[in-house]
């Protein structure tokens, strides 16, 4: 039963705008906004009335970066479409895209049709995918066609994990030239993995075996050689590309430099590498091996220019990367040797809270925030303005938020199916009261309301940024 529903007396804030303002949701969408206190607003009528007096309306979070149940290592990331996607909820985010993944030797269907499988009927959210190409043959270029008419339009490529994911310059220019003619993004994990790789053989015949030396090998310049490698090759494609996860000083200068060109280069980076450093990979008894993620976390010098990029626009999203594997019997399968380590990290719960901080901090406006984390990566994903906006016509997915109260983040309150934070002990002011998805409460005043199977598959259409 769908019910209508007003949201009275709070501050709206979009990407482009703040009004105090009253929303009326009729049949899971936006139908009307109108000023606090105009007549306009007065008229509206609905059968619940939520009251967001001292409180911000905002946009459901996008998160277009998450691993839900994914095979790494030997083992699964430790959150299901289940509890990932009920996490994101408690987190203020109401659409996530995960990665569905092709192996080698399979084709992009068979890795889609398992993910479905997955997902369907078990997420509390609204979700899509993007499709990691593991194998780039003639077939799979032109199952990318089809993938993108289906609303599948974003296509991962990794230049890192030689034998798992890998992708050599040949496969990343055919698959590239193919986005170039059917609309299609790629998606690229920029790291020079073979390099890497030797760098990992020769600190473990050294007898350098700990997490921090998780982040010596992955060296920034390596972050930063791939990123202008994948950048020449989509300008030689006519492809545009998206960077993922970007960590490094050096990596957001090649990204600004190609924009500055005017190419269609994005890039994204993730609250892991604004907020931590390798200060925490280093931290003693193993406990640094929670922050192993690729690309890994930076020195702390690394982070203003993360932020600075955040605000000229040379970093367009802020997604997770959430790929949260437990400490106790995860992780440890890299005691005595990093390699070993599964590479990821929670965060999908964290995200709107930390960006928030953000702004108390004065690093970003408030605009930026819901920008960074709502608009932008629907616009770059094909899902706006059906999401990521509060306007008419809009999906309803709408969070109520109390800019004043205050947190700890800590393992012992958060609802990711992951036995660390990685914010542990970390206070932060601002925090998600109310959550709605299509119009139907999945948080109620800091109670779950939803349930399994509301959120439902959303095609996307094409990058809505390509000039």
């Amino acid at each position: 039963m769908t019910t209508s529903t007003v949201i009275r007396n709070g501050l709206v804030i979009t990407a482009a705008d703040e009004i105090h303002a009253d929303v009326l949701i009729e049949d899971g969408r936006i139908a009307a906004l109108a000023a606090t206190g105009t007549p306009a607003a007065e008229a509206f009528t609905a059968e619940r009335v939520i009251d967001a007096t001292g409180k911000y309306v905002i946009p459901g979070g996008v998160d277009a970066h998450t691993h839900m149940e994914m095979p790494f290592g030997g083992t699964y990331a430790a959150d299901t479409f289940e509890t990932g996607t009920r996490a994101a909820a408690w987190g203020g985010t109401t659409t996530i895209v995960d990665f569905a993944i092709q192996t080698v030797g399979h084709t992009l269907r068979e890795g889609l049709d398992a993910w479905h499988a997955k997902a369907e009927g078990n997420c509390a959210i609204d979700y899509g995918f993007h499709m990691i190409v593991s194998d780039v043959n003639q077939e799979t270029l032109k199952e990318m066609d089809l993938l993108v008419e289906e609303g599948v339009t974003s296509f991962k490529q990794f230049m890192a994990y030689p034998g798992v994911f890998y992708s050599d310059d040949g496969q990343i220019l055919r698959a590239m030239q193919r986005a170039g003619e059917n609309g299609g993004l790629i998606m690229m994990h920029a790291e020079n993995g073979i390099a890497i790789d030797v760098l990992v053989e020769q600190a473990l015949a050294r007898g350098e075996t700990d997490p921090r030396y998780h982040g010596e090998v992955r060296k920034a310049l390596l972050e930063a050689e791939a990123t202008h490698r994948a950048i020449k090759l989509a300008q030689v494609a006519g492809a545009p590309l998206y960077v993922v996860h970007v960590s490094a000083t050096e990596a957001v200068a090649e990204l600004t430099r190609a924009r500055d060109e005017g190419l269609n280069v994005f890039g994204e980076t993730c609250p892991q590498y604004l907020f931590l450093s390798t200060d925490n990979l280093a931290e003693p008894d193993f406990e640094g091996a929670k922050y192993v993620c690729s690309t890994p976390l930076r020195p702390k010098e690394h982070q203003a220019q993360l932020w600075k990029g955040l605000r000229t626009n040379d970093l367009q999203v802020v997604s997770t990367d959430h790929c949260p594997f437990c400490f106790v019997g995860q992780k440890e399968l890299g005691r005595g040797d990093f390699s070993k380590i599964p590479n990821g990290m929670p965060g999908v719960e964290n995200r709107m809270d930390l960006l928030h901080q953000a702004v108390v901090d004065g690093h970003i406006s408030r605009r930026r925030w819901i920008e960074i984390a709502c608009a932008t990566p629907a616009r770059m994903f094909g899902l706006y303005p059906k999401k990521g906006t509060i306007a008419p016509g809009a999906d309803a997915d709408v969070v109520i938020y109390d800019p004043h109260a205050e947190q700890v983040m800590s393992a012992e309150t958060h609802h990711m199916n992951v036995d660390y934070s990685a914010y542990e002990g970390k206070r932060t002011t601002g925090r998600v009261e109310t959550v709605l998805s299509r119009g139907e409460l999945v948080i109620t005043e800091r109670e779950y309301t939803g349930h399994a199977g509301h959120g439902v598959y959303t095609p996307r259409s094409t990058c809505q940024y390509l000039n």
